[in-house]
């Protein structure tokens, strides 16, 4: 049975939308499992339960900002497209790169047969995307759903509607960590309104109240396990300088040239400011000299460098 590619593409970009409102959905159950049915009255009905109430949900509505601050980050944030014209700036005297007879493009600034040069350093190969009729800058992938090339395309996410890219790279990750720092956090303050379903404890509340508290805490728990293995993994990607896409491409690569050391390789997508690490934003000071921070000039490793060119 065939399957239509355009159908698909077309799916997958209607099933982000659905993610989303799934997404809000989740946020606005929990809000009222946690705030609303549970802790603010133990918060107005004073006691000890009070004490433990109040620093609970001040941490909940700090944590539930940055996650709906990176969150519509990721989703708003172009991740990164090819600049028009863009073309690759090479060596040919130091043989960088590799003969490229353009007979199928027809792009400003080219004669149709004319033989140019394009060189990643990565993987020594001729870049060309020929669905977007360009030249693909290094590290950059052509997603079939957003019908373009994206920047140090990672993957496309239906979460966020979105591909995540060079410059929303960033506003993902955090969006994972301070997911699974809340989604910890309500697993955590509903575990003992989800145990007194198990036990003869009295369970105060309606059947509402009650029934949002237990799947509030299932979702959360959920949520909190899944994220946590897919935060683990982009974490060891960070610290190789590597993408999800880039770590299948590895594995044909005996050296991974873009691989500067673990702390260069953080701050590749966190930036230097430590003050904007936590944040889903970049000092100005940054974005103007750190050139990987824009998606098209990547630093490499100068001895490898070095090699390549014997």
């Amino acid at each position: 049975m065939s399957w239509n590619a355009f159908k698909l593409c077309t799916a997958l970009r209607a099933l982000g939308y659905i993610m989303v409102v799934v997404v809000v959905g989740i946020v606005g159950l929990t809000y009222y499992a946690v705030v609303l049915a549970n802790y603010l009255p133990a918060l107005l009905g004073g006691g000890i339960d009070a004490l433990i109430a109040l620093p609970l949900l001040i941490l909940f509505h700090f944590l539930l900002v940055m996650l709906l601050w990176s969150y519509f980050y990721v989703l708003v944030t172009d991740p990164g497209g090819v600049p028009l014209n863009w073309r690759p700036e090479i060596d040919e005297e130091a043989g960088q790169g590799a003969p490229l007879v353009e007979s199928e493009y027809s792009g400003a600034g080219l004669v149709s047969n004319q033989s140019v040069m394009a060189f990643d350093p990565a993987n020594q190969k001729v870049r060309f995307c020929r669905k977007c009729n360009h030249f693909k800058p290094p590290r950059c992938h052509h997603c079939s759903v957003c019908g373009r090339c994206i920047l140090k395309m990672d993957h496309h996410c239906v979460w966020v509607v979105n591909c995540v890219g060079a410059l929303n790279y960033k506003y993902f990750l955090l969006f994972l960590f301070y997911t699974f720092l809340e989604t910890t956090l309500v697993t955590l303050s509903l575990l003992r309104y989800f145990m007194a379903f198990f036990t003869d404890q009295e369970i105060s509340g309606t059947l509402g109240t009650v029934a949002a508290s237990f799947i509030t805490f299932v979702l959360n728990l959920a949520f909190s396990l899944s994220v946590l293995g897919f935060m683990i993994m982009h974490i060891s990607l960070v610290a190789a300088n590597t993408t999800t896409i880039e770590a299948y491409e590895k594995k044909s690569i005996p050296k991974w040239h873009y691989d500067l050391g673990r702390k260069q390789n953080f701050e590749q997508v966190f930036g230097t400011n430590k003050w904007y690490w936590f944040i889903p934003a970049y000092s100005e000071e940054d974005l103007r000299r750190m050139p990987a921070l824009q998606g098209i000039d990547y630093p490499t490793r100068p001895e490898l460098h070095a090699l390549q060119q014997l």
